[in-house]
């Protein structure tokens, strides 16, 4: 029988002021592409070593505290035959797992999205919690359209998390909630917060419906921000407008928000979150990040493959997780841009 002990400890060790979450979960389609910009094939090996790579960053553990894997690297080990959980625990980071198997097309319902993968995941995560798994993330993804979301793509992709949260919760895993308003089109800031908030709003009552522990998992959303094709909104705007949304939404029992980084770049998502932190106030939770590119591209493009450049690589990667723990707080200055690595 799991108790919520179990998972306090979990919440515990993931979450404090300071740090925040290293996202590697990428799927074998999509780190195909992000090697492919750096002219690396990806394969079995390549990704264990870029993962490896990641891991076994000396310090990394001072500015991040969990790191989501893809289910490949739970059973690939490094150099030395030590797998790698092994070697993100050994760092003081919680390893997590990523247990959605990708997203398609919602039927009957044009332009929404569902994501699927609850089919055995109590079975998935009794495999994973052997080999040292803590948490677990699920991803639904909602495109903004001016028919979209619809009410029943709401609906469906709420209860999807809700299902998922409360399989997790009951098998000794603290889940992460991750409800992603996609940054593609022309949508204003004003569009994209109506949407996060009607998203939010059905999470929570999904969440609520099917028993889940508010105070025992986390929450990865997108910041509110335009679209990719409308203007840019300044961090100021940014924080102002996700920091009202979150208020109106997210109970405040939830320890800690996550954000992801969403198709930001490493400085924008650095920018945002930094502005988001000095106008907190007396927000009731932790507001850290769960970042994928925005924490791994440059060190991605520093190694470009080559085993010569892992320590630059591993630099650069430590650069970003140092200055976005200074965002958590509140305490990034864009001239820190210029410091070099490490």
């Amino acid at each position: 029988m799991i108790s919520q002990d179990e998972l306090q400890k979990t919440i515990d060790d993931v979450v404090d002021e300071r740090r925040g979450i290293l996202a590697a979960d990428e799927s074998t389609g999509t780190i195909a592409k992000r090697f492919s910009a750096i002219g690396v094939e990806s394969t079995a090996d390549t990704r264990r070593a870029w993962r490896s790579l990641l891991l076994s960053t000396p310090g990394l553990g001072e500015y991040i505290s969990g790191v989501i894997l893809f289910e490949e690297t739970l059973s690939q080990c490094d150099d030395s035959g030590r797998p790698l959980p092994e070697v993100a625990a050994s760092q003081g980071i919680v390893p997590g797992i990523k247990v959605d198997k990708g997203k398609g097309p919602l039927s009957g319902v044009p332009g929404d999205l569902i994501t699927c993968g609850l089919d055995g995941l109590g079975e998935r995560l009794a495999t994973y919690r052997q080999q040292k798994a803590r948490f677990a993330k699920w991803r639904e993804v909602y495109p903004i359209t001016t028919a979209n979301p619809t009410a029943v793509g709401l609906q469906a992709n709420a209860e999807m998390l809700a299902r998922y949260a409360a399989v997790c919760q009951e098998a000794g895993f603290v889940p992460i909630v991750e409800p992603e308003v996609l940054m593609d089109g022309d949508h204003d800031i004003d569009r994209c917060a109506e949407v996060t908030e009607a998203v939010l709003r059905e999470v929570f009552h999904a969440l609520h419906r099917h028993g889940v522990v508010f105070e025992l998992m986390l929450l990865k959303p997108n910041m509110v921000l335009p679209g990719k094709e409308c203007r840019k909104a300044a961090p100021q705007e940014v924080a102002e407008t996700t920091l009202r949304t979150l208020r109106r939404c997210v109970p405040a029992a939830v320890p800690s928000i996550h954000f992801l980084s969403g198709g930001q770049g490493p400085e924008e998502a650095t920018l945002n979150l930094n502005a988001i932190n000095q106008l907190r106030g007396n927000a009731p939770w932790q507001l850290s990040i769960s970042y994928g590119r925005a924490l791994q591209q440059p060190a991605l493009h520093a190694w470009a493959g080559k085993p010569e450049h892992v320590e630059a690589a591993q630099q650069a990667l430590l650069k970003r997780a140092r200055l976005n723990s200074l965002a958590r707080q509140g305490m990034y200055d864009p001239s820190l841009e210029d410091e070099a690595p490490g």
